[in-house]
């Protein structure tokens, strides 16, 4: 299985390639991406699924500082945000009704949390399927416990290899995320949305709680527990996981095969004509 972090690829292109907000330029370099990770990945890993992110996001209920700070950052960038999000979305349905790829958007979730439960159904219950992610998310890494599963980061260009996938975690739960708003086990829970400095995570205090969270207090052990809520995939919620279980068996787009080629030429996407059977 190939699984694509779509709103990873889409996003880091648009920013890295600084390309225009057109509809038809953000088409053409998502599609291509796909057309050309399919192709490097196919042989070994089969079929291409896409997951997406989607809103109500079950982490902000359960700790609602949770990627507060974003909007205020977008709001502060000169790029127009909502439309690149019309625009990518537009473009996600129409791979979901146009192409032979399983499509995950699921209210409620994260591609996170899609690529991770897809990733469990593959390597539980005596299973071993090879599975490439293509994301350069480093929250994945923890999924590399199974040595079926391989990373590539398309930012990188080149895989992500993580030879300690169980102390990296813990150390990531630990040192928190500032890109989510996750703070580090010693500060609080308001200390990015309040604009506050973290409290210094000292190495040696650090190698004490990788051995035992609970060592140093009740305080850092329930900020460790916020943190693992947060970072550790296996923490999303049983009905969740249940959803996406659910709405990846209940997809068929095998039969979308025969819509690619006029839906290419329907958006006038002339190169990647040329290439149209390295989608299918």
């Amino acid at each position: 299985m190939i699984i694509i972090d779509y709103n990873g690829i889409a996003i880091a292109n648009i920013m890295v390639q600084k390309l225009a907000i057109d509809e038809n330029i953000i088409r053409h370099m998502i599609l291509n991406s796909i057309r050309m990770y399919r192709t490097k990945f196919n042989k070994q890993y089969g079929e291409v699924v896409i997951c997406s992110d989607a809103g109500g996001n079950w982490r902000k209920k359960v700790f609602p500082q949770y990627k507060a700070s974003r909007k205020k950052t977008r709001d502060k960038s000169s790029v127009d945000w909502s439309e690149v999000f019309r625009i990518t979305s537009m473009i996600r349905e129409e791979i979901r009704e146009n192409f032979p790829y399983k499509v995950m958007h699921i209210e409620g979730c994260e591609a996170d949390d899609c690529i991770a439960q897809l990733v469990e159904e593959t390597q539980e219950f005596g299973k071993a399927e090879d599975v490439m992610i293509v994301s350069s998310d480093k929250d994945f890494a923890q999924l590399q416990r199974y040595s079926n599963v391989k990373q590539f980061s398309p930012m990188g260009k080149k895989f992500i290899v993580e030879k300690n996938p169980r102390t990296t975690l813990q150390e990531h739960i630990l040192q928190g995320d500032t890109s989510d708003g996750v703070p580090n086990v010693l500060s609080a829970d308001n200390t990015f949305t309040e604009g506050l400095r973290q409290t210094p995570l000292r190495k040696k205090l650090r190698e004490l709680l990788v051995e035992d969270p609970r060592s140093q207090g009740d305080e850092i052990y329930r900020n460790y527990l916020r943190n693992k809520k947060m970072i550790d995939l296996r923490e999303c919620p049983d009905t969740v996981k249940t959803g996406i279980i659910n709405t990846f068996e209940g997809q068929d787009p095998w039969s979308n095969k025969s819509k690619v080629f006029p839906y290419l030429v329907s958006k006038q996407c002339r190169l990647l004509l040329e290439n149209v059977q390295e989608f299918i």
